[in-house]
């Protein structure tokens, strides 16, 4: 450790650290580096193929290249610029907690050549809990389909981009100020956006072919088609189209206005202006004429009107800060810059002309591969160099750009596609009722038909003169003497039953769909208003992103949680330090309760302070202010120094304006600087070096400034190797003040630990040890762990390094498995200097919300990346876990160890082993089923399974998913560690393929996109980790609290309302076809009907569809408090309670007496009198009205008012409409309604078919509730009895809708 040793004694010797150094106005910058990328897709795909890696140390001229830092240039070697050109800002990882399989990259033994081979066989890359790339999560969408196989989830191709790899010669070139030139040769989009989706021409047939893809509809096509031929016109023509035509027409205003809000919105955007470079100056332009080869400039908190390369900008280092929130959520500035030789061109004014050859365009954000010509030089592109689409500038003046994706090629473009649609599944048992009913249907209309060829092949000889069928008209008039159209018996038997279908066809109703969409719209309203649902703290309240699937929240029997970022709050503490093996942060304290000879050296300097408040351990502290040269000082020294250079993180300083006079200094201006990153473990770690002295002060493109005990030392940055998901760690080579070279490096510890110097001494021996074990004891605390290492690197290792590093970097193809490769070079023979662990918090109310839906039934599974030993500790600590648990934990390292760990747990488990012919179930049951009958079992103690990702590499691949379903629907508990986001995804179809229980996969980043789209019900979390869960979800929320609420109230109501919805529309249509089809019966099978047109037209539009959409937004079986406070009545859901076979068939039983009940009545109680057909029909439509309503109202559970006017109502509405309908001299039934109503048996008629019809269903409810209680009434009892008699009197507010 010789330069840490030299580096401490330079504090005090070195004049050129005593100097104070220049900060430009303005520029606080990046490091400007280039990620090794760790591109997620190219490693896969290389992984997947077992194809071998090799890099050629290439030749470089002997040039040199230049970068700014000093108050001098420095002539340096050509990697400082290959540097400045490779390391691109990517999403930083938690470097914990992302886990892949370990893949060996040693040290390289020969300096010409790097050959690294990964087998087919090599492990599935393991991802992070809380920070994954976009390419895992961005994918999912298009392989989604092949997680639900059981076999041959292509889990690797499915993470992989079409263009990860970039060829030559298919490479896009863009003609920098030239656009001419280059959208003449090639023919690439414009910039004008358009997301409508129809025109004023395309929109009446597009609108009509996306509606009828419900079969439903065409269904009723078909029926109203028929009902124009004029041996089938059983209605009016018209009558027989307004049905179809009003749901037509609803749907398409709905389409049509949401569209022209597109339209409006895309014109808008279209014709917001920007400057761009035409003949030497730069003028406006609109963004809809924009096109790929212009040079832009856009101003400071502009929008980035299209994907552009930076050229320069008003920093003379070529930093800007980028704000992404519109493109992925995140607040945090990004920083981008441009390459130095084209920003002295900008800056100076120079001509501005060169060739960009990139990737074609891609949705992946997170990475572009490229390279630059510009004069006479050729240098790499990467996504630190690209500025996008939807982008603002921030901090900085202004940026110059080229255009090289425009319009709808830019990657916010590209990833604009919506979440895919999901069905909900009590829609799924609709239609199977559907078919039923449609079977139904068919055997009436059988049975009329044939009923109609008996009784014409009967009476064949009498058809003249019989009442309901003749073959003449006997009536005076122009047609009397005339024949009928009579087409024999078989056409008219056929033509009968066409009839029948006509007259019947409301048995499949069409209202039910409409009346679904509404009474979502209104659930939703309610649970989006929900005042209990809504986060302070991020200022964000629930949202509804879909609205199809509503019903489905009340029955969940699986959630799938994410851990970083939705159990915890993703906000990271430092808490504990293990530095040269020894353990510190048993006792934090903050920086006014520390001694005052503790801080005085280190704040004595300071004309700064950090904007958040860190604690620290004054032990550590007061070693690293010793006044000694030792080798415990230097680790500590180098283990602060890499937390505070081996990061990406950007330091944001303001000026208070504040000023104070302590011990005769006079401070005038107390900078605030506050560390802005994408990875909030990283601000962490930064933020605590600075505790402790070691400030990260100033960032460009090829240096840093770190303040160092009040002392500002500025370290040349050679190059940066990104935290990738292969490597799972970080590493920054440093050029220090006395030219020493070290790289610097922190990582997982299975990753670290691994590449550590193996001749050993006992000292760093035992060094290892003691960081192990305090790994471990951080770990079981719940904290994340990384570990700290560094060495220093010889002229021969730093000039090979830089020749491979050079050559990677500018390399348009495999670029990031040349750069992992080049950085196996430097990461090898380490030297351990310890250990850090961050705190991530539980959120608020996690435990208590766990332990509610557990009582409820449902069980919650973790799926996270983070270390074993942490997640159990979380588990135990948000109470998934209980101490009195039996742990099952498999870690198996090939398939065969696997087999063993499963077949042990089965056998620990007391479940048979699975045979291969019958190893995919269909239902969590048959794993109940596979218990053994042991006597010893009687009591069982609950199991909870830990699983690790690579053990799911080799089982989700492989022939033991069967296996592992048998234990983990057995077990009470599942934690999978270690997990890629793909095996998330795979997880959740292990459960949804193979049985018939709904899924909900809860998380808050872009590794859980895959999960969420792959379970029934996804929910994303509103949190720090940008917008990507929310992006991809159903519904979204600030905290995983709320998912209490959300499905045992409000999935619990929406359930109830909606299955009683769908039964009530089967019942009141079915019973209105069943009264007509008594009535055909009686009258000769002749399809003649008693009701007009109109009555049967608006029967299910206007009489009794109000009613059942108010019912179905506002009724409520039990109060919030109650279903909060018995979380058992939940499972009403998933057992299907409220809606199932045995109900349906009830339900149409009830159905059959009533409409019998209807028919019959009316029928004897005017039998032999005069009374006309046409009264007959609106007593009928009079009566059928009023049995629905109050049918409707014995199973209202919540009254309020507006329930009242709608029922009621409806059935006031119904009436008035017969007599305005009756007053129509045009009609045939003109003036009935007049006469029936002046006599008393008319309504005695009504009132004893109401009674008599209703009375089963009166009978059975009593009795069912009286003997067999379901939990829901027992618990409705109990609320009245706990209410009181002053309730009904003065009735308190009730609890959110």
């Amino acid at each position: 450790m010789t330069s840490g040793r030299e580096l401490l004694s330079s504090l005090d010797n070195s004049p050129a650290s005593r100097q104070p150094l220049p900060h430009p106005s303005g520029s606080f910058g990046d490091l400007g580096i280039s990620r090794s990328d760790g591109s997620f897709n190219t490693s896969i795909l290389h992984l997947a193929r077992g194809e071998p890696f090799e890099v050629d140390c290439l030749e470089k001229d002997k040039g040199e290249a230049r970068f700014f830092g000093d108050t001098n240039l420095h002539s340096v070697n050509p990697v400082g610029e290959s540097f400045n050109s490779v390391v691109t800002t990517k999403r930083p990882h938690s470097l914990d907690s992302e886990f892949f399989e370990e893949v060996s990259l040693q040290c390289a033994k020969q300096p010409s050549k790097h050959l690294v081979s990964w087998g087919s066989s090599a492990k599935e890359m393991l991802h992070d809990d809380n920070n994954s790339t976009f390419s895992a999560s961005s994918e999912i969408s298009r392989d989604s389909g092949n997680l639900g196989k059981p076999k041959g989830r292509s889990h690797r191709k499915s993470v992989r981009f079409d263009d990860g790899v970039l060829r030559e010669e298919d490479a896009r070139f863009i003609y920098i100020n030239d656009p001419r030139r280059t959208n003449d040769q090639y023919e690439f989009t414009g910039n004008e956006i358009r997301t409508s989706k129809y025109t004023l021409i395309t929109f009446l047939p597009k609108n009509l072919f996306i509606q009828f893809h419900r079969v439903a509809y065409l269904y009723f096509l078909a029926i109203a088609a028929l009902n124009q031929l004029p041996p089938l016109a059983v209605f009016g023509r018209t009558v027989s189209l307004f049905p179809l035509l009003f749901v037509l027409c609803v749907t398409a205003i709905k389409d049509g206005y949401e569209d022209w809000r597109r339209h409006r919105s895309d014109r808008n955007e279209n014709n917001r202006e920007a400057l761009v470079l035409q003949c030497g100056q730069f003028r406006s332009k609109e963004w809809k004429k924009i096109r790929a080869g212009e040079v832009v400039k856009i101003s400071a908190d502009e929008t980035i009107p299209c994907d552009m390369v930076l050229l320069g900008t008003s920093d003379p280092s070529g930093v800007a800060y980028i704000q992404t929130m519109n493109l992925d959520g995140e607040s945090n500035l990004k920083t981008r810059y441009a390459k130095q030789e084209a920003s002295l061109a900008v800056l100076e004014g120079g001509a501005i002309s060169g060739l960009i050859r990139c990737e074609q365009p891609n949705r992946n954000i997170y990475e572009f591969t490229a390279n630059m010509e510009f004069n006479g030089q050729k240098f790499s592109l990467s996504q630190s160099n690209i500025v996008l689409r939807g982008c603002q500038v921030k901090n900085t003046g202004w940026i110059i750009g080229v255009v090289v994706y425009a319009g709808q090629e830019t990657k916010a473009m590209l990833n604009s596609a919506a979440s895919p649609s999901k069905r909900s599944k009590l829609e799924v048992y609709m239609n199977r009722e559907t078919l039923w009913l449609s079977i139904f249907l068919f055997m009436m209309c059988l049975v009329i038909a044939v009923g109609m060829g008996v009784w014409l092949a009967r009476y064949e000889n009498q058809l003249d003169y019989l009442p309901y069928y003749r073959k003449r008209y006997l009536t005076p008039g122009k047609d009397y003497g005339k024949r009928y159209k009579f087409y024999g018996i078989p056409m008219e038997i056929f033509f009968s039953f066409l009839s029948s279908i006509i007259v019947f066809q409301i048995m499949i109703p069409i209202s039910l769909y409409i009346t679904m969409e509404l009474v979502r719209i209104g659930q939703s309203y309610f649970m989006i208003g929900d005042r209990h649902m809504y986060d302070s703290s991020s200022n964000s309240r629930f949202q509804c992103r879909s609205l199809n699937i509503n019903e489905d929240l009340g029955q969940i029997r699986y959630v799938f949680s994410d851990k970083t970022g939705t159990l915890t709050e993703n906000k990271m503490e430092f808490q504990r330090a293990s530095v040269n093996g020894k353990n510190y942060g048993g006792s934090l304290l903050t920086a006014d309760q520390l001694p005052e000879e503790n801080v005085s050296g280190a704040t004595n300097h300071r004309r700064w302070k950090l904007k958040s408040t860190i604690s620290v351990d004054s032990e550590l502290l007061e070693l690293l202010h010793k006044d000694i040269v030792g080798d415990e000082r230097i680790v500590a020294h180098e283990f602060f120094l890499t937390l505070a250079a081996c990061n990406t993180v950007v330091p944001i300083r303001t000026r208070d304006g504040f000023s104070s006079c302590t011990d005769s200094q006079f401070f005038e201006d107390i900078e605030t600087i506050d560390y802005q990153g994408e990875s909030p473990d990283e601000q962490a770690l930064v933020a605590a070096a600075s505790a402790y002295g070691y400030t990260l002060f100033e960032r460009t493109s090829g240096h840093i400034v770190i303040d160092v005990n009040g002392e500002k030392l500025r370290f040349g940055v050679l190059g940066m190797h990104e935290f990738d998901s292969v490597r799972k760690r970080m590493s920054v080579v440093i050029r220090f003040p006395n030219d020493a070279v070290k790289v610097l490096v922190k990582g997982a510890d299975t990753s670290v630990l691994s590449i550590l110097a193996k001749d050993s001494g006992m000292d760093d021996c035992a060094r290892h040890a003691a960081t192990q074990s305090h790994l471990t004891e951080y770990s079981s605390q719940g904290l994340r762990t990384l570990v700290i290492a560094a060495r220093d690197l010889t002229e021969e290792e730093l000039e090979l390094w830089q020749c491979r590093f050079d050559d990677a970097s500018t390399s348009l193809t495999d670029r990031a498995a040349k750069l992992r490769q080049t950085a196996a070079l430097i990461e090898c023979d380490l030297n351990l200097l310890g250990a850090t662990a961050i705190e991530d918090k539980l959120q608020e109310g996690v435990p208590e919300a766990i332990e509610s839906l557990r009582q409820a039934g449902i069980k919650v599974w973790v799926l996270t990346g983070d270390k074993q030993e942490t997640a159990i500790s979380i588990g135990l600590s948000c109470k998934l876990l209980a101490p009195d648990m039996e742990q099952i934990i498999i870690n198996g390292n090939s398939e065969n160890e696997c087999r063993k760990l499963l077949a042990d747990a089965k056998a620990k488990c007391g479940l048979k082993p699975s045979n291969k012919g019958s190893q995919y179930l269909t239902c969590n049951k048959n794993a109940e089923m596979n218990r053994l009958e042991s006597p010893e079992r009687k009591e069982e103690v609950p199991v909870s399974l830990i699983i690790d990702g690579n053990s799911l590499v080799y089982i989700l691949e492989k022939e033991l998913e069967s296996e592992l379903f048998d234990i983990a629907t057995y077990c009470k508990v599942v934690i999978c560690c270690r997990v890629a986001p793909l095996q998330k995804a795979g997880v959740v179809d292990l459960i949804k393929s193979r049985t018939d229980d709904m899924t909900l996969a809860i998380g808050d980043g872009a590794n859980d996109v895959s999960m969420i789209q792959m379970a029934d019900v996804g929910v994303g979390i509103c949190g720090q980790e940008g917008r990507q869960a929310v992006m991809a979800s159903d519904f979204a929320m600030g905290q995983f609290r709320f998912l209490k609420r959300l499905l045992l109230v409000h999935g619990h109501w929406n359930y109830q309302r909606m299955g009683y919805l769908v039964l009530y529309n089967f019942y009141r249509n079915a019973v209105f076809v069943l009264m007509l089809f008594w009535y055909i019966l009686f009258t000769a099978f002749s399809t003649t009907s008693a009701l007009t047109d109109w009555s049967s037209v608006l029967y299910s539009v206007i009489y009794t569809s109000v009613p059942t959409i108010v019912v179905g937004i506002l009724d409520k079986d039990l109060s919030h408090q109650t279903l909060l406070q018995y979380p058992k009545i939940y499972g009403v859901g998933y057992r299907h309670e409220a809606y199932n076979k045995r109900l349906f068939w009830v339900t149409m039983a009830d159905t059959l007496w009533q409409s019998l009940v209807l028919f019959g009545i009316p029928v004897i109680v005017y039998k032999g009198s005069t009374v006309d057909i046409w009264s007959i029909g609106n007593l009928w439509t009079v009566a059928v009205v009023i049995i629905v309503n109050v049918h409707l109202a014995m199973d209202v559970r919540r009254w309020v008012s507006i329930t009242h006017i709608a029922v009621w109502g409806s059935v006031i509405v119904a009436f008035a409409c017969v007599v305005v309908l009756d007053s129509i001299p045009i009609f045939p039934n003109y003036g009935t309604i007049y006469h029936l109503a002046k006599s008393p048996t008319y309504w005695l008629t009504i009132f004893l078919t109401i009674v008599i019809g209703l009375l089963p269903h009166f009978l059975f409810k009593l009795v069912h509730h009286h003997f067999w209680p379901s939990d829901i009434q027992i618990a409705r009892e109990a609320e009245i009895l706990r209410r009181g008699p002053d309730y009904w009197v003065s009735k308190p507010a009730g609890g959110s809708s």
